[in-house]
Order: C-alpha cells, then structure tokens, then sequence
C-alpha cells in the first residue's frame, strides 16, 4: 500500500468464507481457438501443461438506486463494485470500492405496505457473481447461490423482485462462475454435481445445459476461462474439463493437499491454483494456438 493510502474496510458476515465478486464483463480473445486436443480420448493426470490473446470489450455499466423519491445511476467500469455475501446472512450487497459505502442490498427492502421477496428460508448466501451482459444495458446483473442448493439472478435496475430463481443442486452451493459472453456459467455445490447453465435476459430464464457428475463431491470453487474453451474446479474434486462439451481432460495432480481455489488469467495464458499445502500452482494448460 502507498504511503498516505487509507485503507476501507468493509463490515460484512464472518461466516461467509469470504465469497465475493467483482464484475465481470464480456469478453473476446482475438485469437482464433480450437477446442483442447486430448489424444487418448480420456482424461489425463498433469502438473503442468502448455497461450491466448485476449481484448476485453469495454461496457459502460450503470449501478441504479432506486427509491420511492429518487433515482440515480452512477457510472462503472467493471472493476468499481464488488458483490458480496451481506451482513444479513440470506442477502446480497453491492459496494463502492472507492468509497467503501453500500450502495444496494438483494433482495432490497420495500416500503411499508408493499411485500418484499425474502430470501431468509434459502439459507445463507454462499456464493456470488455480480457481471454486465450486454443485453442489460450496461446495468448490474448479480447471480446468488444459497444454502439450500438454490440460485438467485438479479438485476439491480429492479432490486426488490428476482430476473428469475432455479434450484440445480440438493446441497449448498459453494461456487459460480459466469463465461465470458455473460450468457451461461457454471455451478459447483456440496452435492455430487457440476451444473453448466445458459443465461437468456430477454426471456430472464436460467437453464441446463449439461450436468457433470463428479467422483468426489464438493466444489469450492470454478473458473471458466475467458475465452469459454475451458474451465477448472477446486475442492474435493479438482479438475479440467471442456466448457463447450463438460468432458474432462485433466486432473490437478500437483498439490499435496485439497486444492480450494481456482483461476484463469483475464488473457488466457495462465491459471492460478490454491491448495490448503500453503502453494499457488501456475498452470499453462491447453494453450490456444497463436
């Protein structure tokens, strides 16, 4: 931290295992890509493996607070907010980096004599991806997972009523992660599943598009890489596997302990692995083709 820098903390719930979200807008790598090239047709044990160009679309996005007196909308770039697990264990919040200042609660509440969506028998918040499709008009969309294996996608232009609410999972979720079109992602939970999902905002609808048995049940964390050819899973299962078709190619064989954390790099060259054995792994695995 630079001398004269103030730090802002924000107060929120400890028993959210820190789950948070910065946004994610859509992507696109200027790189064309083929799909990863697996010779034996199975899976294969790595510790490292084999680049990708990527350009990030800039999507001006507008946070909305809405009141029954006022409205204003306030400029981001993507990287301004964060979304996080609340204070109130069942909600979501959205803050101001700059400032440190809460900006929205999800489900926000209504005024006295209107109902408001509660989201308390869900359980707590246990994951959460706050992102920018381009059909929202540059307005944050948030995608929740809860306690109860459900999940919530709101956008925040009307805070107090869910774009639409599904439920993949029988155990809690414990990880999200939205690809880089902002048109689909992935769901991992305590359950013996990993869920691959489609996003429509026209129609506000949140469907399956292929489930993922895993051995081991328990993914802490997902991580699709930005340019959709790929992603990878933490936890009691911790793998790669083909975005487009949910085969899996490799597994992380590296780490002497569970591996809890997984992430791609924002130009698709390298990704990140945390493990409870105290390393962070850096990975080259089916670089794209230059």
């Amino acid at each position: 931290m630079k001398q004269g820098q103030n730090r802002l903390p924000i107060a929120t719930n400890a028993y959210h295992f820190c789950k948070l979200s910065l946004v994610k807008r859509p992507h696109s790598c200027s790189t064309q890509v083929d799909g990863p090239k697996h010779h034996d047709g199975g899976e294969r044990e790595t510790t490292g493996a084999d680049t990708l160009d990527d350009n990030e679309e800039k999507v001006q996005g507008y946070l909305s607070e809405q009141s029954r007196t006022n409205e204003e909308n306030t400029e981001v770039g993507g990287s301004k907010y964060i979304a996080i697990a609340g204070e109130q264990s069942s909600e979501v919040e959205i803050w101001d980096l700059n400032t440190s200042e809460r900006c929205m609660q999800l489900p926000q509440s209504c005024s006295a004599g209107s109902s408001a969506i509660s989201t308390k028998e869900r359980g707590m918040c246990m994951a959460v991806q706050a992102f920018l499709p381009l059909e929202s008009q540059g307005f944050l969309n948030v995608v929740a997972g809860y306690e109860d294996g459900s999940m919530l996608w709101w956008d925040i232009r009307n805070p107090g009523v869910r774009v639409t609410s599904v439920k993949f999972h029988s155990e809690p979720v414990l990880s999200l992660c939205i690809d880089g079109s902002c048109n689909g992602g992935i769901s991992g939970a305590a359950d013996e599943k990993i869920v691959l999902y489609s996003l429509d905002n026209s129609m506000g609808t949140c469907v399956i598009k292929k489930e993922i048995d895993v051995e081991r049940p328990g993914i802490s964390s997902t991580s699709i890489r930005p340019d959709g050819k790929i992603f990878a899973t933490a936890g009691w299962d911790h793998r790669v596997y083909n975005y487009r078709k949910g085969n899996a190619l490799a597994i992380l064989k590296y780490h002497h302990a569970t591996c809890n954390a997984v992430s791609y790099s924002t130009d698709c060259k390298l990704m990140a692995s945390a493990s409870e054995d105290t390393v962070v792994a850096l990975w080259k695995l089916y670089t794209p083709q230059t």
